[in-house]
């Protein structure tokens, strides 16, 4: 590979990154409107997960091995990251239904500092300074989003909350999924949580699901397609570029969030919000450069200190 085709490569998985934080963010701002018609979470996995596998398993058909990539030989492990991220998607919508777009959107990027806290807590990965000060930083950053004092104007508590346990549970499914990579191809671990959700929001729907009008199924149905282009949006990226080079475009979808809650929602974002917003970025993105240069120092010194 050339210099030049290397870089391009680089552009078109940095380009596919992009096009995944727009799709993210329109399906978030789509369900943020689903939800002032009243429609719940549970009802947000299913039309989210039902109408999206279609899109997956034409991404699946349409590569070299086909279906062969959906055997699995850990189905179990499956089941227990299908179950965390369904929990995860759930507690993350719960949280659209309650906060504003933009405050919704930049409590889901403190996922990072709770992998860090996972990984060492989980995995006993030995984490330096440098990145407990970043964790510290993101959680300094939520504290401003809930803009404690503020009377009225404060973020609901249950919202935060609901927001901070889906970062929480996506940190889980980050920790899950290093063990699923090692044996499982990434078309099967996509393709089998887009049924598991399927599975659980269709038995979900008699309990909570309610008729909606034309205008509001359009809404759902184009939450699925565009959920799933997102997500294979991202897988691709991957395959394009190293993840440190990817992931920080990641945090478009808070500025997706902001223009999306001004324009549709008519909410425009506080200065507390931004600034929270700033510093979860922050933290996040020097936690990602660091994971990157100490995995790239790791090749070279297997018993480099932690940073």
């Amino acid at each position: 590979m050339t210099a030049r085709t290397g870089a391009e490569t680089i552009a078109n998985g940095i380009a596919l990154r992009i096009a995944a934080a727009g799709c993210f963010s329109i399906m978030a701002a789509v369900l943020k409107l689903a939800s002032l018609d009243g429609v719940g979470a549970p009802e947000m996995l299913f039309y989210r997960a039902f109408f999206g596998l279609p899109v997956v398993l034409i991404w699946v058909l349409s590569r070299p091995d086909g279906l062969k990539a959906l055997t699995t030989r850990r189905p179990w492990a499956h089941v227990g990251r299908s179950a965390l991220g369904i929990a995860s998607i759930l507690c993350v919508f719960q949280t659209l239904t309650l906060l504003p777009l933009a405050d919704a959107t930049t409590l889901s990027f403190t996922a990072p500092v709770f992998a860090t806290l996972l990984s060492f807590l989980i995995l006993k990965e030995a984490i330096g300074p440098r990145r407990w000060a970043a964790v510290d930083l993101g959680f300094v950053g939520v504290i401003i989003v809930m803009r404690p004092g503020a009377g009225n104007h404060a973020v609901p508590l249950v919202g935060i909350g609901f927001g901070l346990a889906a970062a929480v549970l996506t940190a889980a499914v980050t920790i899950t999924l290093r063990q699923l990579r090692d044996t499982e191809h990434v078309a099967a671990i996509v393709f089998w949580f887009f049924v598991a959700s399927s599975i659980v929001g269709a038995i979900l729907l008699p309990f909570v699901g309610h008729w909606r009008s034309p205008q509001i199924l359009a809404l759902l149905i184009a939450s699925g397609v565009v959920g799933g282009l997102a997500q294979l949006f991202m897988t691709a990226s991957l395959q394009k570029a190293p993840v440190a080079v990817v992931a920080p475009f990641d945090y478009l979808q808070i500025i997706g969030a902001v223009i999306f809650g001004w324009w549709l929602l008519h909410t425009p974002p506080s200065l507390n919000t931004l600034a929270g917003a700033a510093l979860i970025a922050s933290s996040g993105l020097y936690t990602a450069w660091r994971e990157h240069v100490r995995r790239k120092d790791s090749l070279i010194q297997p018993t480099s200190p932690p940073v």
